[in-house]
């Protein structure tokens, strides 16, 4: 039986790039496509995947995020996260969430096959430059300190990315169904925890470390 694998990426020609690749291979289906983190959440839910791939940075919810929720519910599913990021910070807090594989965007094509290989057999996979990377960590576990995810609840990070992707109050509360002053709240939090005073500082740490992203 094939495994039924979702694309989560919010760049469509790269979902049609992943599509043309796993079309190809025999042993694989792809069920569904999503282009945001919340969107790759509710579609676990109705088509029941056995592998998502994830992008690493989505608007909405990032890939870390829509990783934690998905397993969350769904523990069976096997999580391949795909970045453009070979950092050790993001490759520790996309395993820390429950990926089995990351693959880096750039070695896409090349890699994916192993990875869907290896998550299909109930092993982990990561990429070469990935793992350089892992090591790396292994050998000073304190470079992973001081993250978002270490610093800031859940919520609060959904707040911080929403404001970097320049959300107002109102849009955040209804987005995220809290009251505005929530929202207010949440953002001082967050300001004094990670020491910054305005929404231009805010944004660049969120870019900064992976929260959000530039568009290219």
């Amino acid at each position: 039986m094939n495994a039924r694998v979702l694309l989560a990426d919010d760049h469509a020609l790269m979902r049609e790039g992943l599509r043309s690749i796993l079309d190809r291979d025999a042993t694989v289906e792809v069920v569904g496509e999503a282009g945001s983190g919340l969107e790759a959440v509710q579609l676990c839910k109705e088509l029941n995947p056995d592998i998502v791939i994830m992008d690493v940075a989505m608007d909405d919810v990032n890939g870390v995020e829509a990783t934690r929720r998905i397993l969350g519910r769904h523990n069976s599913v096997r999580v391949i996260a795909l970045s453009s990021h070979n950092d050790s910070r993001f490759i520790a807090e996309m395993i820390r969430a429950g990926a089995a594989a990351y693959v880096l965007k750039e070695n896409a094509y090349s890699e994916l096959r192993r990875a869907l290989q290896a998550v299909q057999r109930g092993d982990t996979y990561l990429c070469p430059a990935a793992a350089g990377q892992a090591a790396s960590l292994i050998r000073d576990p304190g470079s992973g300190r001081g993250t978002p995810w270490q610093i800031l609840g859940q919520r609060e990070r959904e707040v911080l990315q929403l404001i970097a992707e320049g959300h107002s109050s109102p849009d955040i509360a209804e987005r995220l169904c809290i009251s505005a002053n929530t929202v207010d709240t949440h953002r001082r939090n967050i300001m004094r925890k990670l020491e910054l005073h305005n929404v231009v500082e805010l944004t660049r740490y969120a870019i900064r470390e992976g929260l959000t992203r530039v568009d290219d």
